[in-house]
């Protein structure tokens, strides 16, 4: 894998890493470099007595050290790559050290005790018992749902103007009475929604449409039976269910592309859990597709994404209506790593705002919506950030702390720039942001760094 100083950059969970990085570039600090065709090694002199042991597999990137740091990749693990994209005189080419072949044979011995585990037969499933589990589930979720309709209309006829911070607790509990039930999907929304009480002009507004979403996915539960497969699906899918993963991977639809990696964030759900979310686009399909994984005790993700590059895979997607998420079926590890400064082209605002339209019509309970904007430009109003669209008489309110905020301005300068990001129906979260009119194998000038809270 060949990646340039700013591939490597990118990688970072946050601008503080990439800085410390940086740091660490003396090749003074690395007694010990080392490079094969399937990986880079070091030993960092840090506070203590015995260096930290650093390594890279360069089929992912994945990385691994010695270092007791939670954020991945350290910066030792940056540091290390970053010495070896500037050109790496002092790695010397050899077999690797104990520490380092060991981890590499683990990892491939995994991978192939996976394939064999995918290569042979399954287990033919037992279709009385998963109908079975199925019923009894879907007593369960109809009993809340129930409980929920119930309790929706008691807040609306209470009236949405007179919540307040007190009501607060007492949402929290209904949410947790929707996880007991078995649909933690429901759970999460009304834990959203308690979030809007209170929050900015015109929230009983915003705070009804949530609610009127839920009383949708309420109404739908009863009438299951009627409802397509694909309707069912994304249904299921606003519940909580989860999906089996052997099955999409058997079953579902599977497009291969080279996919452009339009942006990507993290999210930190709690202390230990977090959540990523890297949104690609097929280059030859233009189908966009949203890839989640979770990270526990900061472990890491098994796979690297570059924003602004492009990799050849199958991916398969999820059933429903206008489906996005996806999982990766096949990944071509030795495909070059290839700039990909076109992945922000889309149309103008009027096809973008319909693309949308068409993804909400099939499925209204999508909570994130990936959108392109060739021309905008961000500005600041009051206490509020917006991004105004190439017709000035459109602009929408940013999700952004005020810190990548003013980069992102400083980045535009008031000139228009091409930005992706994820629209959840009442703010845009800016991820990336490229020069209006960049040329071929030009980088983003603006990623979004770090976790969000």
């Amino acid at each position: 894998m060949t990646l340039s100083t700013e591939a490597v950059l990118a990688l970072a969970p946050d601008d503080a890493s990439a800085k410390a990085a940086k740091g660490l570039l003396a090749p003074a600090k690395w007694p010990t470099l080392g490079y094969s065709d399937d990986a880079v090694w070091g030993e960092c002199q840090g506070s203590g007595s015995k260096p930290y042991q650093t390594q890279v597999d360069l089929g992912g990137p994945v990385f691994r050290c010695s270092c007791p740091s939670r954020k991945f990749p350290c910066k030792h693990g940056l540091a290390l790559l970053l010495l070896r994209a500037q050109g790496g005189a002092s790695f010397t080419a050899g077999a690797p050290p104990a520490w380092v072949s060991e981890w590499i044979a683990s990892r491939r011995e995994k991978a192939e005790k996976k394939e064999a585990r995918a290569a042979e037969p399954a287990a033919a499933p037992d279709p009385a018992a998963a109908a079975r589990r199925d019923a009894q589930r879907w007593k369960r979720i109809e009993a809340g749902v129930q409980e929920l309709a119930r309790w929706l209309d008691d807040q609306v006829q209470r009236g949405l103007a007179s919540l307040g911070s007190e009501q607060q607790q007492a949402w929290g509990a209904m949410a947790a009475r929707m996880v007991d039930a078995q649909a933690p999907g429901l759970g999460q929304r009304v834990t959203q929604a308690a979030e809007l009480i209170g929050a900015g002009e015109g929230w009983p507004a915003r705070l009804l449409d949530r609610l009127g979403r839920l009383q949708l996915i309420a109404d739908a539960v009863p009438r299951r039976e009627s409802l397509s497969p694909a309707t069912l699906a994304d249904l299921r899918s606003a519940l909580g269910w989860p999906q089996d993963r052997e099955a999409l991977l058997a079953d579902g639809e599977r497009i291969s592309d080279h996919w452009l990696v339009l942006g990507q964030c993290t999210d930190e759900r709690d202390t230990k859990l977090v959540e990523r979310h890297v949104w690609l686009q097929g280059r030859a399909s233009g189908r966009r597709a949203l890839l989640l994984d979770y990270s526990h005790g900061g472990r890491g993700f098994e796979t690297a994404w570059v924003t602004g590059s492009e990799r050849a895979a199958v991916l398969c997607f999820y059933p429903g209506h206008a489906s996005q998420r996806a999982l990766v079926a096949e990944l071509a590890a030795d495909a070059p790593v290839a700039s990909a400064a076109s992945a922000g082209a889309a149309p103008d605002a009027a096809g973008e705002w319909q693309r949308m339209a068409q993804q909400i019509a099939a499925n209204p309970w999508q909570p994130l919506l990936p959108m392109v904007w060739t021309e905008a430009v961000p500005a600041r109003h009051g206490d509020q950030w917006w991004l105004r669209l190439d017709d000035v008489s459109q602009a929408l309110p940013m999700q952004l702390a005020a810190q990548e905020a003013w980069q992102l301005m400083a980045h535009s300068g008031g000139a228009p720039l091409r930005v992706f990001g994820e629209w959840d129906g009442e703010q845009f979260a800016p991820l990336t942001a490229w020069a209006q009119g960049a040329p071929a194998g030009a980088a983003p000038v603006w990623t979004l760094a770090g976790v969000r809270a």
